[in-house]
């Protein structure tokens, strides 16, 4: 191999290399909870609806699996003061929906984990929801 040959080969490997260097995957950091409202009904029962984004395409993210979940008055200094959450149907693909018991009107924190296909680590998310009367 000549000497013009060889570097020309250094400089393809080189480029080989810097290109797949630039390949990235995605990241739980990629995924972003937002609430569909962040005003909800006061009272039992209350729908709160979530839509779960894939932050580099802006689109919804359907078939995710959430198995955390927690509610609490944490903004209003009464982290301590829980309610139950439980999944509820949602026709809309992407968005999560749950009924909760809202004891109090103000703000309230939803605290969220999920599994995203595909995805090795674990979504995390919190909202903060304001319970009106």
């Amino acid at each position: 191999m000549n000497k013009t040959s060889f570097s020309g080969a250094m400089l393809l490997a080189g480029v080989l290399i810097a290109g797949s260097a630039t390949v990235s995957f995605a990241g739980s950091q990629d995924y972003e909870f937002q609430p569909v409202s962040a005003d909800v009904k006061q009272g039992q029962g209350s729908l709160v609806s979530v839509r779960l984004i894939d932050k580099r395409t802006g689109k919804p993210v359907p078939d995710a699996v959430i198995f955390t979940t927690r509610m609490d008055m944490a903004p209003e200094g009464m982290e301590m003061m829980t309610t139950p959450v439980e999944a509820a149907s949602s026709t809309e693909p992407g968005v999560y929906a749950f009924k909760t018991d809202f004891a109090m009107a103000g703000n309230w924190r939803f605290k969220l984990a999920a599994k995203v296909q595909g995805e090795p680590d674990t979504v995390q998310g919190e909202l903060v929801l304001k319970a009106v009367p």
